[in-house]
This record gives structure tokens, sequence and C-alpha cells, in this order.
């Protein structure tokens, strides 16, 4: 274990809001992750800040009629007060408009030319002859060559996460007039990435750089190291790390030819995670250094899937060049999530943005919070339905958590005046994990204490929607104590066992109070209210609980006084969501509206059920995918169906990259006979779903679930 953790999130761009998209991917993981490593008494410090330079920047300034500094300005304050709101606790929420950042990158600049990182080449870069200036990369748009999205930017394709250069476009336009640029020769330092390319090849696939395992290649997701590999693959190119622009961070003025020169903005953002520790550092007394170029500090970086390339293979680059520095132990990128069947669109407003939410949702931020890690996208692309929303608000936090809790402490009261009561824990009662079995008191809380474990260990492995899962066992399973024991039946009866049950079910929500820190912060500081037992202190207040659960001691002692009952979560009516659906795209129909125009397929024919039985679908994973030659509808998979490994050949080629599928999890039809194609057989069908527009989504078992077993 690492003695100190440094966990960034993605540096969001300051022209824009925050939606659920933003929150899911990078930054709610990042937080609970956070949250988690404090309360288990680890050093940590987590940084962020507004990304304020690159030309998305200038693009909305230009758009807008006003200046880039105004832009940044007021959208740096929109996404720090919504990071506040919403309850990603960073330590620093920095920007990298400051002096410190520029200082800093550009000391970086100094050194990597000084170690000769740089190749000074003059080029042909794209020019607007209209506008009379050169195009940096997001001032151009054109077709990805690699998934045909007519809407790829010059520096990446945000459909299929491809990192592109300007060159790369095909049909490539000016965003600034619109018109067809023309070359002209201009000079740039690129990074020398093919001198890269070996150490990374090895680093990202073994862990091991100089001779050192720095990581487990199998803590990190399939998609990660799937993407990484498909850009090794293909070859590491130099890549310019400065601009012709007028916005950015200059490159250094005493170097010849710098003059009307930026630092590229993938090689000043990342540098933003070094100034905003540097920032902190100074605020707080502490040594920058230790954090970035000490062994002992464990680097994970919390990003969207469009971000891995820079942050797995370009920033290790620009640091190993530098020298000094760390490499991640992890990064762990989330996929995309999608809202209500179509992809999040900030131009078209299909989008559910953050601060709107907690403008119109005050007191029930942590309702969000809840149905973002239910629909975290971790291995593939999810989706967020306002229906689904209210489903989970009312079902999972009102009826089980919420219920719960209130029937302990309204139960604890009229029985007991709020005290807790004082027990013998040699009586008999039903346990709330099992059916008619008979509950030991020392046993439950040896039970807790497994959950708890089982909770961070699933955190530690990034697998958030299972860690929450368990923690939502927790109180099922305290609901189900009550519902077996029946103690406001068996009051006057057996008055001591049911003493034994509500000091147990108190015990239950004191986990839960702690438990559900890292999800539902608001939540935990109320629970801990009506518990009468102090905010946490996020140092170590888990790794208390456990000692003394794994020594068999309660965590709320007899005669202590409660707080007061409240609602821990209400329910959401349906014309509160009915609006909310009304607001999408500007006043978009609502979803049932919709559903009411939506065409179907016909039924085929009846069949009995032994038809049906001849087929054995088979839960999968791919393990493997790469486009066929010759082919614009073929992928060709690699399926791990747990007793063995099929090679499939699947039409999906134009709804899915390669990288995207990697790591995947499938239903197989496995007893398909073998088909040959193009040369190669095929051993199997992947089941899939198909709307009315086309588009294919992947039918797949819940997450984690083992490979080989029978669909039935």
């Amino acid at each position: 274990m690492k003695k100190r953790y440094l966990v960034t999130a993605a540096l969001p761009y300051a022209n824009g809001p925050l939606h659920i998209g933003h929150l899911a991917g990078a930054y709610l993981p990042a937080d609970i992750y956070v949250r988690y490593l404090r309360l288990m008494g680890r050093e940590v410090v987590f940084v962020c800040g507004s990304d304020e330079h690159g030309a998305a920047i200038t693009v909305k300034a230009r758009k807008e009629g006003t200046t880039p500094q105004a832009v940044v300005d007021q959208y740096h304050t929109v996404l720090k007060d919504t990071f506040e709101k919403i309850g990603i606790d960073f330590d620093i929420y920095h920007r990298t408009s400051a002096p410190i950042h520029h200082e800093t990158s550009q000391d970086f600049f100094r050194k990597l030319l000084q170690k000769g990182a740089f190749l000074e080449e003059t080029t042909e870069q794209y020019f607007d002859e209209v506008a009379g200036q050169f195009l940096a990369d997001r001032y151009i748009v054109g077709t990805c060559p690699v998934c045909a999205n007519p809407e790829a930017y010059g520096d990446q394709c945000e459909k299929c996460g491809s990192a592109l250069s300007p060159t790369d476009l095909i049909d490539p336009k000016s965003m600034l007039s619109g018109s067809v640029p023309v070359k002209r020769p201009t000079k740039h330092w690129f990074l020398r990435l093919d001198q890269h390319e070996a150490w990374l090849r090895e680093w990202i696939n073994t862990g091991v750089a100089d001779g050192k395992q720095l990581h487990n290649p199998a803590d990190w997701k399939n998609h990660v190291l799937g993407q990484c590999n498909s850009w090794l693959d293909q070859g590491l190119q130099p890549r310019a790390m400065t601009r012709d622009l007028d916005w950015g961070v200059d490159v250094p003025q005493e170097i010849p030819g710098a003059e009307g020169k930026k630092l590229y903005v993938w090689l000043d953002a990342p540098i933003g995670y070094i100034s905003a520790t540097r920032q902190w550092a100074l605020d707080n007394g502490k040594d920058w250094e230790t954090y970035w170029k000490n062994d002992d500090t464990a680097l994970v970086h919390f990003i969207g899937k469009d971000n891995i390339v820079f942050h797995c293979l370009i920033f290790p680059a620009i640091l190993k060049a530098h020298g000094d520095y760390i490499l991640p132990v992890n990064v762990p990128a989330n996929q995309f999530l999608n809202l209500e069947g179509r992809k999040l669109s900030t131009s078209k407003n299909w989008a559910v943005w953050v601060h709107e939410y907690c403008a119109e949702f005050k007191g029930q931020e942590d309702a969000l919070r809840y149905n973002m890690v239910k629909k975290m996208p971790e291995q593939a692309d999810s989706e967020f339905t306002w229906k689904g929303f209210q489903e989970t608000n009312n079902n999972e936090l009102v009826n089980n958590l919420a219920n719960f809790v209130n029937r302990v402490l309204v139960l604890s009261h009229k029985y007991y005046a709020g005290i807790v009561p004082a027990i013998n824990p040699d009586l008999d009662f039903k346990s709330g994990w099992e059916t008619d079995k008979t509950g030991s008191y020392d046993q439950e809380l040896s039970l807790l204490y497994g959950k708890l474990r089982e909770m961070g260990t699933e955190i530690e492995r990034f697998n958030f929607r299972e860690a929450l899962r368990i923690v939502m066992e927790i109180s099922g399973a305290g609901n189900a104590l009550l519902q077996f024991n029946e103690p406001w039946k068996t009051v006057k009866d057996t008055p001591e066992t049911v003493k034994v049950v509500l000091n147990l079910a108190l015990q239950y929500v004191a986990v839960l109070s702690v438990a559900i820190r890292p999800f539902l912060p608001f939540s935990a500081n109320r629970l801990r209210k009506m518990l009468n037992l102090g905010l946490l202190r996020d140092k170590g207040d888990l790794l208390a609980i456990l000692n003394e659960l794994v020594e068999g001691n309660p965590i709320v002692l007899p005669n202590h006084a409660l707080g007061q009952s409240e609602h821990l979560f209400s329910r959401i009516p349906d014309e509160v969501i009915e609006a909310q659906i009304a607001k999408l795209g500007g006043g978009a129909p609502a979803t049932a509206s919709a559903a009411e125009k939506t065409t179907y397929e016909p039924m085929k024919d009846t069949i009995q059920y032994d038809d049906f039985a001849k087929m054995d679908i088979r839960t999968g994973k791919i393990l493997t995918a790469e486009k066929m030659e010759k082919s614009k509808k073929l992928l060709k998979l690699s399926v791990d169906l747990g007793f063995e490994t099929r090679t499939i050949l699947s039409g999906i080629a134009e709804h899915f990259s390669p990288e995207e599928v990697v790591g995947q999890q499938v239903l197989v039809l496995a007893n398909l006979a073998p088909r040959p194609m193009m040369g190669v057989e095929s051993q199997g069908m992947i089941l899939m779903a198909e709307n009315e527009e086309g588009k294919l989504s992947f039918v797949s078992p819940a997450t984690g679930w083992p490979n080989g077993f029978g669909v039935k």
C-alpha cells in the first residue's frame, strides 16, 4: 500500500456548465474514491480546476461576441459553485489562468526542450484565408477517419474517442468561417512520441517501467488498455506541443521563434494538476514535490473515455521525458452516459444540467448522486432516464433506506424514550440476512464488518456500482430484521428480545451513517445528526468502526441519547418528473408521448418452448476486437465464454469502434452452427437490441457476471 494518494479529476473546460455526463464520468467516481480513502485514514490530496485555455474557449467567446477572459471568469465560478453544491469535495479547485500555472507550464516546456524531448519542425498547417489565421485543432471539424463521424474535431473524435490530428480529418472545414482551409507552413515543437512507444507499451501492458513494477495491469479497465494498445499498434508519431493562437500559455519568449506561439492545451492542461497541487501546498504549508516525485505516492487520474489516450500515453510521455515525476498507478476511465435514449448534446440542450438540478431539487442532491452511481458507465455506455431516477429514489432510497432508518428511530423513541437500550446479547432472534435463521448478536456485528470490508474492496477496485449495492444490502437486511421479528407485535410478550432487535437495528443505522458517506455525503450528515453521533471527520472514521466491529463491540453504546428522526429522503411525484422531461431539448415532448408515436416491427410467428430450449445462450466478455479488411460492417471479436474463447464476426462496425467494445459483457448464441465469412469461421452470434432508428445496443448480463453461464 502506498503512503499517500494524489487523485486528479479531469479539468473541465470553462466554456459551459456541468451536466450529468460529466458527473458520472469523472467527478462522482473520484469523489467516492477520495471520501473512502479519507474514511480509512489514508493521506490523500484531491485536485481539479478549470481548463481555461484551448480553442474551445475562444470558439465560445467568438460565438457570444465577448472575450475569452470573460468566458472563463464566468464559467469557472459556475463550475466551482456546482461542484460544491453537488458535494464534490476537492482539496483545491484551481484554474489554468493562474500565474503559478503559466509559470509551471513554461518551466516544464523549458526542461523538455533542454532534454531534447522536442523536434522543431516547419510543417504545413491549416490556415483560414477568410479569417486570416492558422486554425487550432478545435477550429477544424471534419469526418473522422476511424468511425466516419462527420463532426469530429481536429484533435479528437468525441464519438469513438480516437485521438486525431487536423490533417487526419476527411473534408475538413473551418469553424471560424465555414470555409475550406488551406495549408501553409508554420514552425512548431513536436514531442517525440515515437521515442516513447516501446516503454509505454511495456508500462501499459505489464506495469513495468525502468525495471520497476509501477502498477498491475490486471487492475486497469479492459477498455482503457484496449484503447491504448489500439493507438500503440498504429504507431506513435511526433505530436505538436505548440499552436498558433492568441489565447493560452505563451511559449517562453526567450526561445527563438516563440513569438505568437502558445502551448498546446494537452501539454498545458494536465500540467494543471501539478500547478493546482503546488498552490494547495503553498496554501497549506506542504511540500508539493512529495506528491509528484515520490514513489510512495499513488497517482490516480479519473477521466472519461474520450481522454484516455492523453492521460495514458501523452501525459505519461511528458512526465517521463521530464524525468522527475511519478506515473499514474491507474486511470479508471468511465465510458459515456446517454440521456433518454440519445447522446447528451449541449448544443441541442439535450442534457440535465447539474446546477439547474441543484436549484430545482434543493435538499435532494444525494438522490442524483445515488442514481448516477446506479447508472455509472464503468465498463460500457449507460443511460439516464427521469423515470428511472424517480423509481430509484422512491423505491430504493425512500422505501428501503429512509424507511428503515425512520422505523428504527421511531420505535426507539416510542419504546425507550430515545435511549439506546441495554441488552442481553445471548437472547435469540431472527436474523435479517436469511429467512427463518436464528440470529446471534455477535454474528450480526461480524456480518456488518464483512459487508463494510466488501464495500471497501469494491471501491478500491473502482467498482462503485457494486460497492453501493453492498451498502444497500445492509439497509435491506435491516428492514428484514424488523420484518422478521415484528417488534411492534412482540414488545409486550418478549420485551428483552425486542431490546436486542432494536439495539442491533441501531447498530445497522450507525454503520450505514458511515458506509453511505462516500456516496451520499449530505444524507450521512443528516443521519449522524439523527443518531446524535456528531459529524464525521473524514479522518479514519470507517477504519475506527471496522476496528470496533472486528472486536465484537457495538458502535452505539447503551444509554446513548438519540436525536429526532427526520425524513432522510422524500418521494418525487410524477408531475415533477414530467416537467423535467418536457424541458429536454428546450421543450421536447415527454417520453410517454414519444412512445405513442413509436413504430414497432411486427411479431414473428409463435414458437413452442421446445424451439426456444434448443438455443444455448451464454454469458461472455469481448477480449479483443478488430475491423475486418474489405468490410464496413464486420468486427472480428474474440469472446471469453469461461470454458473457451470463441472467434465471432459481428456486423456492428458501423455502430461501434473496436476500442469501444473491448471489455463489453455480452450474451452469445453459442450453439449456432459455425459459418465461414470472408475467410474466417464465425463461431456464434452476439445478441443485440435495435431501436426504430436502427441504433444497436448490447444485451448484457449484470456487471461482473461470470462468463460461460446459461441464459434461461
